[in-house]
């Protein structure tokens, strides 16, 4: 069985993005147009479906890195911030969206709480991985042969 780390991300994270719009629990808020994704940056995001690309992104981190909160997943998208002449500092990503896409994907019943340690991928979300990267690595042996001997 193929798993996601098996499988490149930009390969995984539009078709995860794609199976996750298909869930009503996870739905970009009101605010998710207007909003910066951290102090490093200067606009919201371009792309329309920023929010299921990001919820696939923290599903993918979680299963990746295991349990882990907020402050910590925020972290894991944040940048540089310019505070003009001064040197430039590291910051964090948005906690406020990273929050609300954690408790979409955990009242979607993909996360589920640990104790002092944050969230984890339950076994639905792991079922829902596997098999989103199973047939993404169908798809790309489709196009490089080479890749079907990871099958």
């Amino acid at each position: 069985m193929t798993n996601p780390m098996e499988v490149p991300p930009g390969q995984l994270l539009p078709r995860l993005a794609e199976e996750l719009r298909k869930i009503e629990a996870i739905q970009p808020p009101a605010w998710a147009q207007f909003a910066r994704t951290g102090t490093h940056t200067e606009r919201a995001p371009l792309q329309k479906d920023w929010w299921y690309l990001r919820s696939a992104s923290v599903l993918r981190k979680l299963y990746t890195k295991g349990p882990q909160g907020v402050s910590r997943l925020s972290g894991e998208y944040g940048g540089r911030r310019d505070r003009g002449s001064a040197p430039y500092h590291a910051v964090k990503g948005s906690r406020s969206v990273t929050q609300e896409i954690v408790q979409q994907l955990q009242k979607a019943g993909l996360l589920a709480p640990v104790k002092l340690r944050g969230r984890r991928v339950s076994p639905e979300g792991q079922r829902l991985l596997q098999r989103v990267s199973q047939e993404t690595m169908k798809a790309l042996a489709e196009v490089q042969p080479a890749v079907k001997k990871y099958l």
